[in-house]
Formats: C-alpha cells, structure tokens, sequence
C-alpha cells in the first residue's frame, strides 16, 4: 500500500519564510508611501465607466520638505476601471507641475543639484514619479522638474516650474541665494 505523503516541515517552513518577507515588504511599503503622501486638492472624471470607477485626473499640493517657501501642485491621470481600482493599473506619464514661492524662502541644509524632493508609484512595480530640484545659480532661482521613469523603458514625458526666489513682504529683506545651498 502506497501512502501520499504531504510537505515536509521544510517546505511548510520555507513557505511561511516567504510570506513573512512579503508581508514585511509590502508592509514597509506602505508605510513609506504614506508618510510621502502630498494633499489633494481635488479631482475630476475625464472618462465615464458603468460598473466601475472612472478615469480622473487628481491635482495635489505638497511642500518641499529641505526649503520653507515654497510649494508645488502637480496634477496627474488616474486609471479607473476594475484595474485601477484594485490598485493594478499602470499609471501614464502624463504629468503637470507648477510650484511657487508662498511664504518667505528659508533653506534648511545644503542640497545636491537634481535631488528628489518628492517621489510617487504610478504603478505597482516599474513606475514611480519624481519631482526633482536644482538651482540656477545665476539667476538665483529654484527650478523643479517632474517625470516618471519606468524600470525598462523611461518616460521622456516631463514638466518644469521655476521659483525664482524674491523678498516676501516689507520685513524679509535677507533674501537668501540658492548657490550658497548647493553642495559642490
């Protein structure tokens, strides 16, 4: 008489191994993703779908977190559907941005030219978008830089808003220059 023998303990073992190190990644994920999350400020349905969510586009606002001062809006399309709404959606590349001076400018530390001041998904995997930040020395402005990259292909859709940094009010009147906050 045969007997059908079941997983041995190591195969149980590996098994649970591995989804505790999914749970931990996905976990993190979040976790990271949430403490980035910008405002919305609104959204908008661009295409209609019956039986599911429709397809929007989403503006939001967020603060760049090394210089006080200044904040951006960006707008983006979200994918709706049965694919969009369970979060599976590849998002496009399709993205606006404006940023402005609100408050008077302050740098917090040095930054390097082209630093991430704020990262997104756009996908569960491959697409993330960032807004990136430089300086123009010369003219003393701020210049930001949005666009999503893709892990195989990249995404030459972008967009870009200057900030040029001015005195705010009657009593800001140290205004301070970008080139003296970037590192060399």
């Amino acid at each position: 008489m045969m007997t059908v023998r079941g997983p041995d303990n190591y195969d149980k073992r590996r098994i649970s191994w591995a989804f505790a190190v999914l749970a931990v990644v996905v976990l993190a994920g979040f976790q990271a993703h949430a403490a980035d999350e910008p405002d919305l400020i609104f959204r908008r349905s661009t295409v209609f779908k019956l039986l599911s969510p429709n397809d929007k586009l989403a503006t939001y606002g967020v603060d760049d977190p090394e210089i006080e001062g200044v904040a951006c809006h960006f707008t983006v399309p979200e994918k709706g559907g049965v694919k969009g709404w369970l979060g599976l959606a590849e998002q496009v590349s399709d993205i606006s941005l404006s940023c402005r001076q609100i408050g008077p400018i302050h740098f917090k530390a040095k930054m390097e030219q082209g630093e991430d001041m704020f990262r997104q998904r756009r996908s569960l995997f491959f697409k993330k978008m960032q807004i990136v930040r430089g300086c123009d020395a010369k003219r003393n402005v701020l210049v930001y830089m949005v666009y999503s990259d893709r892990l195989i292909d990249g995404s030459p859709k972008n967009s870009t808003s200057s900030v040029p940094i001015m005195p705010w009010g009657t009593t800001d009147t140290n205004v301070q220059k970008c080139g003296d906050f970037i590192s060399h």
